[in-house]
Parts: C-alpha cells; structure tokens; sequence
C-alpha cells in the first residue's frame, strides 16, 4: 500500500504555492472549459483542496448558482475557507470521493482534478460521482500519467529511482490509460479524453516543476531515497536551470462525459 502524502497545514502551504503557478492556472482553465457549468448551475468539487478551483467556479455559476467543495483534510477545507469567506454560493463539507455528502442527482456537474490517482476504490468514486449528478449532468476529470514525466538530470539512474520513489506518494501512478474505460463501465456516455503536455525550462516559482520539486524531494527523502541523495539529485536539478539546461515535461489528462438523461 502506498504510503501518501499527509495532507496537513504543512501540504496546504505547499499546495497553495503550486495552484498559483502558471501551469495549474492553465490546468484550471482546461478542467473548466471541459465542465462546461452554466449560470445558475450546482456544481461539487470533488478534493477542492484549498479552494482555488470553488473560487474561480463560483464565478462562472453566478449568485443563481452554487458550488460545494469537498475534501477530506480539514487543513485544506480550512484554507478554502479563507479564500471563499465572502463567497455567498460556497460551501464546504468534509467528506471523502467514495462517500460524498452530496444528495442523489442533485448536482448539475462535478469535477475532479488531480484527486482520483489517490482514491483506491476507482469503481466506487466514479459510482458516487455519477450518483450525485442529475441526468444529464457532466464530470470534468483531470489526472497524470506519471509513466510520462521526462525530468532531465546528469545522473539518469538516480532520477530514475526519484521517479520510481515519488510513485509511493498515490495509488495509481498511470491512472489516465484506464479512465476511460471505468467512466464507461460507471455508466457515463460521451466520454472524452484529450492529453495536454506541460513543458517547463525553468524552476521557478511559477512553473508546475519548480513548485513540485521541494515536495518530491522532501517525500522521496523518506521514501527509498537517502537524504544525501535526494539533496544531490535536487542541487543537480537547480544546477542545470541555473546553467540554461533545465528540461521537464509531463502529460496531464482530461476527460469529460455525461450521465445519461
């Protein structure tokens, strides 16, 4: 069983810094325009974290609509908080993927970014999601494929076993190649899958990679990875940025679909 990241204050910082990155900015606007939610829509956030995408949905529903985040970490629920204070159609719910505190077809639309590749029953989130949502109603899900990260180092075995060790961190590492599919045995229609590589030549504050390096090596540091070596591979990485030869690229996957009407 993997042993995941604790989803504490210390995570939700991090997790502030990276959804402000340009790349999960881009990667909220491919899951929005994917959901397609209309003035006066009710939509869950499913794994809302800290609120980011409540926010920015929150606009696009109007006052006549609603949203309702929902995550299972009290750190990130209060954060979202903090950010949706003067929000009148918000409202947060602890609660887990395979157990929503949301009424039976009562929603118009759901989304899920980054949260299935850590949910171990796959089959039963996807139950509760079409469950919720009213016929005709539309899921927007974005994931990784991490078999797809290409993360350039001098020492390619070492990056290799970084990669391999921060695979602990989820449940499933390659969840994308069979999505699809479950949406399909789940009982949704229209299913659709479209794959958007995020490249990165810098490490900054403002890339995906940049944010996520500190986390990976902080997790892989205690998973498999000496410290040494994980500080090494991380002063490799910052070396090739700072000599102009930083490369990273991964494949994040969207895919959309309906419950029948």
């Amino acid at each position: 069983m993997p042993d995941q990241l604790d989803f504490d204050d210390n995570t939700a910082r991090r997790f502030e810094e990276i959804y402000r990155s340009r790349d999960v900015r881009r990667r909220r606007l491919i899951a929005t325009e994917a959901l397609a939610a209309r003035r006066g829509d009710r939509v869950v956030d499913i794994g809302c974290g800290p609120g980011f995408h409540v926010e920015e949905l929150a606009e696009v529903v109007g006052q006549a609509g609603h949203v309702v985040g929902v995550d299972f970490s009290e750190a990130m629920l209060d954060s979202a908080a903090r950010r949706n204070a003067d929000r009148v159609n918000v409202e947060f719910r602890v609660g887990d993927a395979t157990d929503l505190p949301i009424a039976d077809m009562s929603v118009d639309g759901a989304i899920a970014v980054q949260v299935y590749e850590y949910v171990h029953d796959i089959t039963g989130a996807l139950a509760e999601a079409f469950r919720v949502l009213k016929p005709g109603g539309r899921i927007a899900i974005i994931d990784i494929d991490w078999s797809t990260v290409s993360w350039y180092s001098h020492d390619p075995r070492r990056m290799e076993q970084v990669l391999s060790a921060w695979d602990e961190h989820l449940v499933h590492p390659s969840l994308p190649q069979r999505l699809a599919a479950a949406l399909a045995d789940a009982g949704f229609v229209d299913v659709q899958t479209r794959g958007h590589v995020f490249v990165n030549t810098d490490a900054g504050s403002d890339a995906y990679s940049g944010t996520l390096l500190p986390l990976v090596a902080e997790f892989v540091s205690t998973h498999g990875i000496t410290p040494d070596d994980a500080q090494a591979w991380s002063e490799d990485i910052r070396g090739l940025e700072a000599a102009g030869r930083y490369f990273f690229a991964v494949t994040k996957f969207c895919f959309s679909a309906t419950r029948p009407e």
